[in-house]
């Protein structure tokens, strides 16, 4: 078994954690349009059903992304260390903690999207699907910085809802005019176009790979980072 396997399973070991994966976004996908549709028109907003629906689906796939980041990180401190000096090295140690968090991330982003096609005809589904991915991505390296940066599990997730409640309601869709610190912005361009029938330049593909790829490294620097300093 690979690290990287020995790390999604540790995450796995109670049932519910798996069962949470799956439930949360199918739960939020199914109730929470309509009422994204409204909050949006109170804060200015413009989010039209279909929109709002599809947008539903990546703000669930980001939320447990964000969290299972942050605890894959927070939780990890003392194995880390012992794995750091028996050789594994920090880096080692940080990509596997990060690909074992992605892999769990993608099983999030799977449902939210399973439950959207489900509910909404989507114009658009894979790219639909590939900004619901990128959303989980997003927030799996966001819960992970928070992660190697608070160890309490109180502060830390509260510190991951504050960043998620933030990004929900400045964001795209939902604010008048989207706040340059949505770190949610470009993949929720893309999640809105897909739900309103239309397709995603190029130029805005490559915006979107530009912030994922970003956010990997922050997190997996920052992971490192504090890896090492355990050791």
């Amino acid at each position: 078994m690979t690290r990287t396997a020995a790390f999604a399973r540790e995450q796995l070991r109670a049932p519910f954690t798996l069962a949470l994966l799956v439930a949360v976004p199918v739960v939020f996908v199914t109730v929470s349009a309509g009422v994204l549709a409204d909050f949006a028109v109170a804060l200015g907003g413009s989010l039209a059903a279909d929109a709002a629906s599809t947008l539903s689906a990546g703000w669930a796939a980001a939320f447990i992304a964000g969290t299972l980041g942050f605890f894959q990180a927070a939780s990890s401190r003392g194995a880390d260390r012992r794995l750091a000096l028996a050789g594994a090295g920090s880096t080692r140690v940080a990509l596997s903690r990060v690909s074992a968090s992605l892999a769990l991330a993608v099983v999030a982003a799977g449902a939210g999207f399973a439950a959207l096609v489900l509910r909404t005809d989507v114009a658009h589904p894979w790219h639909a699907a590939a900004a619901v991915l990128a959303f989980a991505v997003i927030y799996v390296a966001v819960g992970i910085v928070i992660g190697s940066l608070i160890a309490s599990p109180l502060e830390g997730s509260l510190a991951v809802a504050f960043v998620f409640l933030l990004d929900v309601f400045s964001g795209p869709g939902m604010a008048e005019q989207a706040a340059p610190y949505s770190v949610s912005r470009k993949p929720a361009d893309i999640l809105i176009a897909a739900g309103l029938g239309q397709g995603s330049p190029g130029e805005e593909w490559l915006k979107l790979a530009a912030v994922v790829a970003a956010a990997l490294a922050v997190s997996l620097a920052a992971f490192a980072w504090t890896a090492r300093s355990r050791a």
